[in-house]
């Protein structure tokens, strides 16, 4: 028997969610159901991203529709383009059995022709972005002077993202006796407001408790120098081999570099912000939901409304502006009742802000150990030697093929065999891993981040100047001294010079190879700044550059909004290789479009 029948479900809805293999409600379903398939009340219900809201409100709306009235009879709002198309994909499930029943989503970053053309075609319910809506409503192509239930999901989140006057607008276009159903994960003031100015005596049903974190969620943290965060997150990527991760940016500049670095780096990853076209937009979701992409790189305002399955974790580059989104990041991973680990990655003058999220959420954060070196190559090893025992091998199609395999190891025993088998994928980690340093920063006050042992700090007198980004100058060091990329392991591009790291073992050898080095027809200067944990004293490469320019570097800042968008913040000269964003805008010099964008480009001045 299908639990959801008790709920009051018809069996037409009954057996499209038998097919989806919705057996038993959730917690919120659970509640919000039977209240809501009466149709008489309004209804305010808190409960966290990923435990099943859109079947909370969506089968009960389908029980409410006259599916052969072919006039808007409920309308659904939500903030992102991504979760209204999830939503209206989510109804068409629930209804398949229920032909009259028609679902149209608005949106923007889509054609609007097509959009009114089913819009013209009668259907019952319009789930759609408070942006484009309105457009609509201007234009008089939809009408909601019958509309009898409104649904604002994830009303939180359309607040933070500057959509209350659109909000206002479309409610106000809706009739005074209609039924309103607001769903969020947190209750701010401006929600309050809403439901006190839209909703008749509203019934309030909590799963949890007010503005909590889903308890499936195991909360890390991780101290890092602030250089090192890029660093880390690759280490916590290969300690984790089967990782299917949203890694969370602020900035949509940050984004796509850190995704950019990660491709560069081998890593199946992408990015996914504001500045990408709808079809950009689906490319990446479907390679993501297929799991052709390990990581996905986002900001906050893309992710909202990714519903994906089985998100091992949520990874915080950096923390939220507002702390309070932390439990909308987290909340993308652990859904339907599942577990998962939400991490982030801070600096350690940013621990307090960890205790701050623990009193939002009510619950604890643990301060994990990004892993040694040999932590992550005995994970991998290991990893590798489960994936071969537990292969699916098809005898057919390998049978021919066996004797002559057989012959080439006729000469080794089963040991050599394993151990040269392991190796042809495991090298490449103790490659990569031999000499790496340890990322972990103690948290004591007053520490400014002491020297990373097992790497030396070299001066070069390239910069921004010269066109080049961290991508370009770490291949540019690497070619010339004959060393691997992964040994030069940071950057800080400033406009007329540059910092870089390499490992100790390597750099009198870039030392070395940079003593009668040109760039663009002039000498290049690198000297090395010493490490005395490492030993290494001071050395200097001259060269006749004239106009050093000192140790300062970068130009003017400027911090631009994207109305209902991404947060987007760039700042003079090419960021830091750890892809820091937590500046404040210099109100003073408000130089427009002052900077670089994209690992990618950061040659080139934006036009």
């Amino acid at each position: 028997m299908n639990n959801f029948e008790v709920l009051g479900i018809s069996p037409e809805v009954l057996k499209a969610i038998g097919d989806l293999g919705f057996e038993t409600p959730t917690p919120i379903q659970e509640k919000a159901i039977p209240t809501l398939i009466t149709g008489d009340k309004d209804l305010v219900a808190l409960a966290q991203t990923g435990t099943g809201k859109t079947a909370a409100f969506g089968l009960p709306l389908l029980e409410l529709i006259d599916e052969d009235f072919r006039k808007t009879q409920a309308l659904i709002l939500c903030p992102t383009r991504e979760l209204c198309m999830q939503i209206s994909k989510d109804l068409q499930n629930f209804s398949k059995y229920r032909n009259g029943v028609h679902v149209v989503p608005i949106y923007g970053g889509a054609s609007i022709e097509g959009q009114v053309r089913e819009v013209k075609k009668g259907p019952q319910i319009i789930v759609g972005t408070p942006g484009r809506m309105v457009d609509m409503l201007e234009r008089g192509i939809i009408d909601l002077s019958l509309v009898r239930y409104v649904v604002l999901d994830e009303a939180d989140e359309m607040l933070n993202m500057g959509f209350k006057d659109d909000l206002d607008t479309i409610l106000s276009d809706t009739p005074d006796d209609k039924r309103t159903w607001l769903f969020s994960a947190t209750m701010p003031d401006e929600v309050s407001r809403i439901a006190k100015n839209y909703m008749n005596n509203p019934e309030e049903i909590t799963v949890g408790g007010k503005n909590t974190g889903n308890a499936n969620i195991e909360h890390q943290y991780f101290v890092v120098h602030q250089r090192d965060k890029y660093l880390a997150l690759k280490r916590i990527a290969d300690f984790n081999p089967e990782i299917f991760a949203i890694v969370f940016c602020r900035t949509k500049a940050e984004t796509q570099q850190v995704a950019d670095a990660l491709i560069k780096d081998g890593y199946n990853a992408d990015a996914l912000h504001g500045d990408l076209s709808q079809a950009q937009r689906d490319y990446v979701m479907k390679r993501y939901r297929s799991r052709s992409l390990n990581m996905l790189v986002a900001t906050d305002v893309a992710a909202r409304g990714i519903d994906v399955n089985d998100v091992t974790h949520v990874i915080n580059y950096n923390l939220p502006d507002e702390i309070e989104n932390y439990t909308h990041r987290s909340g993308r991973t652990a859904r339907a009742g599942k577990k998962g680990v939400s991490i982030v990655i801070i600096n350690m003058k940013e621990v307090h802000k960890i205790r701050q999220i623990e009193k939002i959420i009510k619950q604890p954060f643990t301060k994990a150990h990004i892993p040694t070196p040999f932590e992550v190559c005995e994970k991998q090893l290991f990893h590798l030697v489960h994936t071969v025992h537990n292969v699916e091998v098809n005898e057919k199609a390998i049978e021919s093929y066996l004797p002559k395999a057989y012959d080439e190891f006729a000469d080794l025993s089963k040991e050599e065999v394993i151990k040269r088998f392991v190796s042809v994928e495991f090298n490449r980690f103790l490659d990569y891993y031999r000499n790496a340093p340890d990322l972990n920063a103690e948290e004591k006050k007053g520490d400014r981040g002491s020297v990373n042992s097992g790497v030396v700090k070299l001066y070069v007198n390239l910069g921004q100047i010269d066109e080049l980004n961290f991508g370009s100058l770490k291949q540019f060091i690497a070619e010339t001294a004959q060393v691997s990329e992964h040994d030069v392991t940071w950057a800080d591009l400033k406009n007329t010079f540059s910092l870089v790291e390499v490992r100790s073992n390597i750099v009198d050898q870039v030392v070395e190879a940079f003593k009668n080095i040109s760039y663009r027809g002039r000498r290049v200067r690198l000297e090395s700044r010493g490490n005395k944990e490492a030993g290494i004293p001071r050395t200097r490469v001259r060269s006749d550059r004239s106009g050093r320019g000192g140790y300062g570097g970068g130009g003017g800042r400027d911090r631009n909004y994207d109305r209902g968008g991404d947060r987007s913040g760039d700042r003079g000269g090419a960021p830091r290789s750890d892809f820091k964003s937590d500046f404040k805008p210099d109100f003073k010099k408000k130089k427009k479009d002052a900077g670089f964008s994209g690992t990618k480009g950061f040659g080139k001045k934006r036009k």
